[in-house]
């Protein structure tokens, strides 16, 4: 069983696609939690209301980092998407603590990411374009088959 983090981007269905085309492959996915309010709001939920937004933010991003760590830290292969949409520093982060920890790193990135992604590439194993790369790479990672 191979154990796969889905970090980064989370506003379109890059994991699905990702997953889908993974479909017969042994493989244990996990990832940050995608519901975008939830992940923000889950530190004010469980611990109480923060009138300062920077604190409100912290209490959700000290929260998440456990969840986090842990799945980094468990995984075989981190898969790391940066959108179009929006930065995402916090996928950044994601793949410079995978690479400091020496886990298999697979960017997904669309080209015109390529000059500020640079470091991270550099410390990635493979940098894919579409989830159907991810899926492939994937595929011969645990089979051997192209």
């Amino acid at each position: 069983m191979l154990k796969v983090y889905l970090s980064g981007e989370i506003h379109t269905d890059w994991r699905e696609s990702v997953k889908s085309a993974c479909k017969g492959l042994k493989i244990d996915w996990s990832g940050p939690v995608t519901d975008h309010a939830a992940s923000d709001d889950c530190g004010v939920a469980i611990f109480g209301a923060e009138p300062d937004k920077f604190w409100h933010d912290r209490k959700g991003a000290s929260l998440n980092a456990i969840r986090t760590r842990r799945g980094i830290e468990g995984c075989d292969v981190l898969v790391v998407c940066f959108g179009e949409k929006y930065k995402q520093w916090n996928a950044a982060f994601d793949a410079g603590y995978a690479a400091a920890l020496g886990k298999p790193i697979i960017v997904l990135q669309p080209d015109d990411h390529d000059h500020a992604l640079k470091e991270v590439d550099a410390a990635a194993n493979a940098v894919a374009r579409t989830p159907e790369q991810v899926a492939r790479a994937l595929r011969y990672v645990l089979t051997g088959a192209l």
